[in-house]
């Protein structure tokens, strides 16, 4: 083939990909341009496929009991809502509340302390974490090459029935980058949709959330991807260090990511270790008991005054960031099809 010839063909299967990708994952209007460089791995519906079935087979676990959605259910904005730390095989209690999965193609970093940072390796920190999944890779690809579901699988996303670490990895990313949130009512107001509007309390509460919140939780993402120290008072017996456990710097301890807001509603318990289980508490916390340290984000020096009003009117707001069109997305849940 002459080399014009090639170069032709490269841009058009270029092309192919990017439109596959477009069908699958859009951009919101006015949001950021994403992190997640979709020229190296574009989405395609088979591989989406494969993803979501990986992502809800406990076999992925040591003892076949444990699956990313056992953390991560899609009814809950992808974490667990029934204790304050995961749980992993054997019951084995882990040192922090699993995050949401949403949004995933702006993550700068992922994990509470930024401990991975490209999502297509974060599948790896569970899998072979002893608390979580308690598993290898290589072992895992080994049980799945046994099974006839996951040869068609993978020759329907890869032209090839052949299991590779990368192929794996890269089919689960593909899953987590299609759940992408931006249809709550907070979403419809900003868009002028007509007649959804705020309320006088979610009105009143969105002026706080900007006076009081944005600096962290930037809109439209509702994080600014940064790692803070808000104000927890250390658990004794976790004695989790945040970032510095990852960068060893005394400058970032009890440093965390900051999480986003979005389907908050839906997301208890709260902070890292889960150590809260309403919103109410929530801000009880940043009005009344901020733990001063060394590392203490800026903002929160002085506290937040916020009155009772204010506080039923900021979680009227943040009510309006559940997306029930993403949280009862059946695209998104148990492949119930596959056998």
């Amino acid at each position: 083939m002459k080399r014009l010839e090639l170069i032709c063909l490269m841009v058009l299967l270029i092309t192919i990909s990017f439109r596959y990708t477009e069908k699958l994952w859009k951009k919101p209007l006015d949001w950021p341009e994403p992190v997640y460089n979709f020229k190296k791995n574009p989405l395609d519906s088979a591989t989406v496929q494969l993803g979501r079935v990986l992502f809800y087979d406990p076999v992925l676990s040591s003892d076949s009991s444990i699956s990313c959605a056992s953390c991560h259910s899609p009814y809950n904005a992808f974490t667990h809502v029934d204790h304050a730390l995961s749980h992993g095989i054997k019951d084995r209690i882990g040192t922090r509340n699993s995050p949401v999965l949403v949004n995933l193609a702006w993550g700068k970093s992922f994990m509470w302390d930024g401990a991975v940072n490209h999502l297509d390796m974060q599948a790896l920190a569970p899998l072979e974490n002893h608390v979580e999944m308690d598993e290898t890779l290589p072992h895992v690809l080994q049980k799945l090459a046994k099974q006839e579901k996951y040869r068609r699988l993978f020759e329907a996303a890869f032209h090839s029935e052949t299991m590779t670490g990368e192929r794996f990895l890269k089919a689960i990313s593909q899953f987590m980058l299609t759940l992408v949130s931006s249809d709550s009512k907070y979403d419809r107001v900003l868009r002028g949709e007509n007649g959804i509007q705020f309320t006088e309390m979610e009105r009143k509460g969105y002026a706080l959330f900007k006076e009081h919140c944005a600096s962290c939780h930037t809109e439209p993402l509702f994080t600014n991807q940064t790692f803070q120290n808000n104000g927890l008072a250390p658990d004794s017996i976790l004695q989790d260090v945040g970032r510095m456990k990852i960068t060893g710097k005394s400058s970032d301890s009890l440093k965390f990511k900051v999480p986003t807001l979005r389907n908050i509603e839906r997301s208890a318990p709260y902070m890292h270790d889960g150590r809260y289980r309403s919103l109410q508490m929530v801000l009880f916390h940043y009005s009344t008991d901020i733990h001063s340290s060394a590392t203490l984000a800026p903002q929160l020096r002085n506290g937040i005054r916020l009155s009772e009003d204010d506080k039923r009117n900021l979680i009227a707001f943040l009510k309006t960031l559940t997306d029930n069109t993403f949280l009862n997305n059946k695209q998104f849940q148990y492949p119930r099809t596959i056998k």
